[in-house]
Order: C-alpha cells, then structure tokens, then sequence
C-alpha cells in the first residue's frame, strides 16, 4: 500500500474509442504466426515505419480505480520512472517519461493502427508504450508464466525500448533495415530485444534497492515469463520444429540470461548485447 502511481497512463478502454476491426487475436498468436512467416509482428499489422497518429489524447488515469490490474500497471510504470530518473541522473541526463496506453482490442498510436495481436509494444513515434491487459492472461493461462512480477517484467521490457530510444539505439538499428537481408536484419532485433530483457533486470535490481518491494519468487516469476516466451519455444510449439533466422526476440536462455544479468549486474554498462559473441 501507498506505493505511487503514474500519471502518465493514458486508458483507452472505455467508450470505444480507436477500437479497429479484426482485434480480438491474441497476442500470443501474432508472435507465433510471426515466427513462422519471419515477419516482424508489429510489421504485420503496419506497425513500422507509419507516420505519427494524431489522435487525441484520453484523460490519463481514467477507471483505473476498481481496476487492481491497471492499477498494478501505473505503479510499475511509476516505479520504473523513479529509477530510471535515477540513472540518467547519475550519468548527467534527464530522463523523459514515456506514456503508457490502456486499450482492448485495437487503437491508433503514433506508429500505426495496432490490435490485440500485436501484444505488448513501445512506440517511438509517440514515446509510449501499449498495452492490451488480455495478454497477461495469455501469459498465465496458455503459457504458465503467472504472477505479478511477469507482469511487472514485460512492463520493464517496453519502457526499456523507451530507454534505447533516449539513447540512440534505435534509431542506429533503423537506419540499417534497408541495407540487410530480412534474416540479417532479425539477428540486429534479436539483439535489441535481450537488450531490453537487460534493462528489464536492471530495473528490477534498481528498485529492489531503492524500495525493499520484492518478495520470494519474484524473479523466478520474471525469469518463467521471458522463459515462456522464448523464439525457439514458441515456435516448437507451433511447428514443430525450430527456425533460427527467423528468430526476432531470442531464445528462451538468451532472454533469461540477459535479464538476470541486468537484475545481478544493475549496471547499464553491461548491457552490450551488439557485441560478437555476447549472445
């Protein structure tokens, strides 16, 4: 109790409003068809290389008060604010909050139209990240990654997208997608996303430190859910086999492994996943 909550968590879910036909897929399934294909997901939906939405914006913090899970979300987000305030603070920066949008089924953002399908993603067109609460459903039901901490984990991921963007990382990844082969190009966003798994744990690390919030299985429930959504696992699942330049995410070890090492490590610094032979 008395933990802060975000003011920068804008709910979209009621009224309607930006819901697109076709929503409803879950987002598990956009991840799996991805890997099949060797698509990116947020490509199959439009979502790369759209030009900035101007939808308006909803008033932030709305109904989430008899909503435990949404208000699960805003003190996650909250608390990765505080330490990634922290950090850049300690390197000479200033860290900018990114938004977070609660939507059901579809919405515009300022990538492109998005869906359920997509699952969790970080816009950096619009500097915010978007969530559809179904997918942690998805996360506990289908995939057995449950607990407050898997959620807290894939809510560290995308706002460490946030932090690469701040940082320049993803715009230095960008501007090489016309100059790779599709799979090469896949091996770059293995490695952006691990990348994110690290700063996930640095997060966790951080705010252990600076609050005293976790409790016993906390990471073990973080390390399941990145487990849970491994490239080689989900597409053993759906094919039978398994296809690694078409990985996009990374596999279950690789996601495990970089977020414990930002979790054990809390050091920025240790996150070179673009190195040879850092995999």
């Amino acid at each position: 109790m008395g933990r802060r909550e975000s003011g920068n968590v804008e709910d979209r879910r009621s009224g309607g409003r930006g819901i697109i036909a076709g929503g409803g897929i879950t987002a598990v399934i956009a991840v799996i068809f991805s890997l099949i294909t060797g698509q990116n997901p947020l490509e199959l939906i439009g979502l790369s290389q759209q030009s900035p939405s101007t939808e308006e914006k909803a008033p932030l913090n709305t109904n989430l008060e008899d909503d435990p899970q949404a208000h699960f979300v805003a003190t996650v987000l909250a608390e990765t604010e505080d330490v990634w305030d922290s950090i850049f603070h300690a390197n000479g920066n200033k860290y900018q909050h990114p938004g977070l949008v609660l939507f059901n089924e579809g919405t515009v953002s300022g990538c492109g139209s998005a869906s359920s399908a997509t699952g969790p993603f970080y816009c950096p067109s619009d500097q915010k990240v978007y969530i559809d609460l179904s997918f942690y459903d998805e996360l506990k039901n289908r995939f057995g990654a449950p607990g407050d901490f898997a959620m807290a984990y894939v809510i560290a991921h995308e706002v460490g997208h946030h932090v690469q963007y701040l940082l320049g990382t993803t715009e230095k990844i960008d501007r090489m997608r016309d100059r790779l082969s599709e799979t090469e190009y896949n091996r770059l966003s293995v490695k952006l996303e691990l990348q994110a798994d690290f700063y996930a744990g640095v997060w966790a690390h951080h705010t252990e430190r600076m609050k005293q919030i976790l409790e016993a299985g906390d990471i073990d429930e973080a390390l399941q859910a990145a487990n849970a959504i491994g490239d080689d696992r989900l597409q053993k699942e759906s094919r039978g086999y398994i296809v690694p330049d078409a990985f996009t995410h990374g596999t279950s070890a690789q996601r495990m492994k970089w977020f414990k090492k930002g979790y054990d490590t809390g050091d920025i610094k240790e996150g070179d996943t673009f190195s040879t032979g850092n995999l």
